[in-house]
């Protein structure tokens, strides 16, 4: 009878560490949620829609209140955002950012689960000098209204970037920041390790490939089998993109002396459309951009430089923008259409967490691709439209357009004995994992039943 509870008692203690695993797991899946666009569904609906899925976490471009109602009481973190024109007047007046807390917060929280405020996007890659030199007083601002509320150590205050503030990038270890912005940058540093707050960025290995057609190009950013890429510096190699952007950023926090500084994927995504004359979209390679991503968050492998973690990681993007200029891939960037559907299955739902993914790349056409593989100039930064904030009542922004990383940043890296084997795909790990809990609950079952 003693081995009987004995065995039972541990056979729940497993039960309990795998469900807190699997929350785990999810806990670090968010959403980018733009609204410039012209036929969203009601926030209520997207909540609700929210709640069938395991993303755990939204990112708002600015503050809509409707749509921080309608996440009251899901337990749904949200990041929210301070537009970059509101900067100057955050910056030079305590009163503004006590005003932009009562107004976009304090109304709302806790009921609605507000984790971070981002003041601005993509600030420090406008070359606006007045805007970039405001940020930091802006969020030092927003923090002290926080404090003044006691709830500074609760909702986090920080920035985006993009990858352009990125100098060198290939090969991960070497990832240094643009020392343009050195001065700046670190002050922004500084404040994020005192305050706790993440370092967010936008990495796109979508525009890496753009860049480099090549199909093992296409390979190493679908996190599919491919030959892998050896960083010359750390000897480590790389088996995927994402790992590959994600050390060259820790690389270059760590060069800084800025260790102890959280990472957040705060966009990331590949469109399923676009133009004749673009390399790389397609329904084929979001599906399985997107779903080998989140099946490598969930294998909680971790990059070669932070294993054994996933990052927090926001999608690009809930639905379509279908207001976005440029070109079609712009406006293709949608999990889920406007009728709450989904675009294609990657396995969010909570009915089906299995990532169904092609097994080989989509190698773009020959008159999609160039004959040679394309080198841009070191001039050449991809431009992608940067979802505007919305201002305090929700309304979109005019979009604006800000360079993004040249994201040529031809990650290598082999993975340590921590990672994947070169070849077995992020799927395929977690299959294994999940194969491996049924057999271990199998074992622990069985002596029960022979007791019974």
């Amino acid at each position: 009878m003693a081995n009987l509870l004995h065995i039972s008692s541990l056979f729940h203690l497993f039960c309990l560490f795998h469900l807190v695993c699997v929350a785990k797991s999810q806990s670090f899946i968010g959403i980018n949620y733009g609204q410039v666009a012209d036929n969203l569904p009601a926030p209520e609906a997207t909540a609700k829609l929210l709640q069938s899925t395991s993303i755990q976490k939204v990112r708002l471009y600015g503050s809509d209140p409707a749509i921080i109602k309608a996440l009251a009481n899901t337990g749904i973190g949200i990041m929210i955002g301070v537009a970059n024109g509101d900067i100057p007047a955050m910056a030079s007046d305590q009163n503004f950012a006590k005003g932009w807390l009562t107004t976009n917060v304090l109304p709302f929280y806790p009921a609605s689960k507000i984790i971070v405020i981002n003041v601005g996007n993509e600030v420090m890659s406008t070359n606006d000098q007045n805007l970039m030199a405001n940020l930091l007083p802006a969020m030092q601002n927003m923090q002290n209204a926080l404090n003044e509320v006691s709830i500074g150590g609760k909702i986090k205050v920080s920035t985006v970037h993009s990858m352009a503030v990125m100098k060198q990038s290939d090969p991960p270890s070497s990832g240094t920041f643009d020392p343009n912005i050195g001065d700046l940058l670190k002050g922004l540093l500084e404040f994020n390790k005192a305050t706790g707050s993440p370092f967010a960025i936008n990495p796109y290995p979508f525009f890496a490939y753009r860049d480099d057609p090549r199909p093992d190009t296409l390979a190493f950013c679908l996190f599919q089998p491919n030959a892998g890429r050896v960083d010359a510096g750390s000897k480590i190699k790389y088996t995927n993109m994402f790992d590959a952007q994600v050390d060259a950023i820790r690389s270059a926090l760590n060069a800084m002396g800025f260790k102890e500084v959280e990472i957040v994927i705060a966009e990331t995504g590949w469109p399923y459309k676009g133009d004749s004359n673009e390399v790389g979209p397609s329904i084929e390679n979001a599906k399985a951009y997107n779903g080998n991503l989140i099946a490598h968050l969930r294998s909680m492998v971790g990059t070669p430089l932070m294993p054994g973690t996933s990052v927090d990681t926001y999608l690009f993007a809930m639905y379509d923008e279908d207001l976005k200029p440029g070109p079609t891939s712009e406006r293709s960037f949608g999990l889920f259409k406007p009728d709450l559907t989904m675009t294609y299955d990657i396995g969010l739902s909570k009915a089906n967490n299995q990532v169904p993914t092609p097994k080989t790349p989509m190698t773009p056409s020959p008159e999609q691709a160039p004959k040679a593989p394309m080198t841009p100039s070191s001039g050449q930064t991809p431009r992608t439209p940067v979802t505007p904030s919305s201002n305090s009542t929700g309304t979109p922004a005019t979009p604006v357009l800000v360079p993004t990383p040249n994201t040529t940043v031809t990650p290598v890296s082999p993975k340590t004995e921590k990672s994947v084997k070169a070849g077995v795909s992020d799927a395929q790990l977690q299959a294994n994992i999940n194969l491996g809990i049924l057999v271990l609950s199998q074992i622990l079952w069985y002596p029960m039943l022979l007791h019974m």
